[in-house]
């Protein structure tokens, strides 16, 4: 809970004590206001290396303070080492001119997340006395935004099948006032969802199309599509047990979709918001879709099955479609789309694609600015021949298996043609290595930074 690691607004407690925050050439400088201080830090050979900690005892058996290190100092987010190195206890931030005040205290409340779902924390964490030139509820939203990805990715299928992101839905609307509709099982044929129904008719768990609004009805129409598919077996061209270990998180871009909404509506943007998430299990059955089958699409384009492991986009192009035909200002999609966007940027920075060059820009900047990497790849036309079809409007795969993230992105990109712009975002909602600010486990990617750049584009309501 956000409340055991951040402490109550009000007066700073008497007991709390403070953490300087210095670079690595700044040890000798004034950063460190207290004398001692600085000196303890010099005879320990402390090199404030990036997340290093140094305890400052006080003289008489007490702690007066800690030293954070940040290596260069460009990253304010190792302020997250904190949360694992600090006694229990009041702490607050004395000195942050050596970076971003405003990240390092998301930071170290990014770093204080634990899954405890299955198996609750041991003992007392530290506690943030948040700075009172901060905006506390900002920075609490967008804490508690994070950790709600994070757990969403973090719940195995058992516990969060199509089923559990329905109720993560409507947990999530509820108290915000978002309307949600469901469109399930048989449904999606009657409704014309047929690429969502064929991927998902194999599970003990109905496939289903979540869709939740918000906001008033002349504001500017966004609409945010995530990829919800609870658990990837790959289906019939089934995924070896290694690449099916961490499959738990194929649901991760209706996890940051859920999270950023609720941060858009908490915010107050000035938007009509819309949700539509796809929520399936890539089971294997009797009636599980083939390779080589061919599948009418919501958009009247015939989609032949190369390959059963790439059905992400399937159900993301249905659910675009329909996002499309209310020709929206701004669709963003998020999906772990594909293993090709690791291959080229790794696990900490996902591609984004889009067709509007200043969202673009502004995306791009305000990842820079939030400490949420991005990277734009492009729509390299060219590449979409590869996706073309003998027997059907195109295929769900290339035959090269070149440009996996692109040829993914150009394939999603022939269902949508009426929305003003379209932004989509193949990220891989997983930290494989711990970070100051981030664990091993599901992870919260772009949400940050996109949610800058809707406020630049369209303010508060």
């Amino acid at each position: 809970m956000l409340e055991d690691v951040l402490a109550p607004a009000g007066r700073r407690p008497a007991n709390a004590r403070p953490v300087w925050i210095v670079a690595a050439d700044s040890l000798k400088s004034a950063a460190i206001a207290d004398g001692a201080a600085a000196a303890w830090a010099e005879q320990t050979g402390f090199k404030a290396a990036a997340g290093e900690v140094l305890v400052v005892p006080d003289g008489k058996g007490g702690i007066a303070g800690v030293v954070l290190g940040t290596g260069d100092g460009d990253d304010p987010m190792v302020a997250g080492a904190l949360a694992r190195k600090l006694p229990a206890g009041n702490w607050y931030f004395e000195v942050a001119q050596e970076g971003d005040l405003r990240l390092a205290s998301l930071g170290f409340l990014l770093g204080s997340y634990r899954f405890t779902r299955y198996r609750k924390p041991s003992g007392e964490t530290p506690r943030l006395v948040l700075d009172a030139s901060l905006d506390r509820k900002e920075i609490a939203a967008l804490a508690e935004g994070v950790w709600l990805a994070r757990d969403l990715v973090n719940t195995p299928a058992n516990d969060l099948g199509p089923d559990g992101i329905e109720a993560a839905a409507k947990a999530l609307a509820a108290p915000r006032k978002m309307t949600v509709k469901i469109i399930k099982g048989p449904d999606l044929l009657k409704q014309n969802f047929p690429l969502i129904h064929a991927v998902g008719r194999a599970s003990d768990q109905a496939p289903r199309l979540i869709d939740m609004r918000w906001g008033k009805r002349d504001a500017p129409r966004l609409t945010l599509v995530g990829k919800g598919v609870a658990f990837d077996t790959g289906g019939l061209d089934i995924k070896p047990p290694s690449g099916m270990r961490n499959m738990k998180k194929d649901m991760g871009g209706a996890a940051n979709v859920l999270a950023l909404a609720g941060l858009i509506v908490d915010m107050k943007l000035d938007v009509r918001l819309r949700v539509l998430i796809p929520a399936v299990e890539n089971s294997i059955a009797g009636n599980a879709f083939r390779p080589g089958d061919i599948f009418p699409s919501r958009k009247g384009l015939t989609v032949e099955i190369g390959n059963t492991d790439a059905e992400g986009r399937l159900i993301l192009a249905d659910a675009l479609t329909l996002a499309d035909e209310e020709k929206p200002d701004l669709i963003i999609d998020m999906a772990t789309l594909t293993g090709a966007a690791r291959v080229a940027l790794g696990p900490d920075l996902p591609p984004f694609y889009t067709t509007d060059e200043e969202f673009a820009s502004a995306l791009a900047e305000a990842a820079h600015l939030e400490h949420d990497p991005l990277w734009r790849m492009p729509l390299w036309a060219p590449y979409a021949k590869g996706l073309s079809s003998p027997v059907a409007d195109l295929c769900n795969i290339t035959s090269d298996g070149m440009a996996g993230s692109v040829t993914a992105a150009l394939f999603l990109q022939r269902f949508v043609s009426e929305a003003k712009a379209w932004a989509h975002l193949d990220i891989f909602a997983w930290s494989p290595v711990a970070k100051p600010h981030a664990p091993v486990g599901g992870e919260a990617q772009g949400i940050r930074a996109l949610l800058v750049a809707l406020k630049e584009r369209y303010g508060a309501a």
